[in-house]
């Protein structure tokens, strides 16, 4: 199985030059934890988690109006290309001990997500109560 064929198409974005607090109801209106962070070109350049929003900005005492996604987000981002096969980005997950990739096309557009967890759903297919309750929770 390649990449692209199981990776989420739909996917949140948001700018770097974006404000944390911008970034942070962005998050709450699309109930996502993830914002992929990408240049004008849709070409990934981090990830911004709501983790980092709370360690980053809130922990530190920064003000998030005048905070942006650059200033906290995790980067550079790691992506594979959707060709990718599912074996060879999960072991380069664990290689670079990763959750998720960005997944690009061949013109390294972001085109989806994949987050360790899917992978997992798949292996453990749909009959079984752990695949369940991990889907339950994405």
């Amino acid at each position: 199985m390649r990449v692209g064929e199981l990776c989420v198409r739909k996917v949140e974005v948001v700018s770097p030059r974006a404000g944390a607090l911008e970034a942070a109801r962005q998050m709450r209106d699309a109930q996502v934890g993830t914002l992929v962070v990408v240049d004008e070109l849709m070409r990934p350049l981090g990830i911004l988690t709501d983790r980092d929003l709370a360690v980053r900005c809130v922990a530190e005492e920064r003000d998030p109006r005048r905070t942006t996604v650059g200033d906290v987000m995790s980067g550079p981002v790691a992506w594979v290309h959707e060709d990718t096969t599912l074996e060879d980005a999960v072991a380069e997950m664990a290689r670079l001990r990763v959750r998720r990739f960005a997944v690009v096309d061949a013109r390294e557009r972001l085109v989806g997500l994949l987050a360790l967890d899917d992978a997992l759903c798949r292996e453990l297919g749909e009959t079984s109560p752990l695949g369940r309750a991990i889907r339950a929770t994405m």
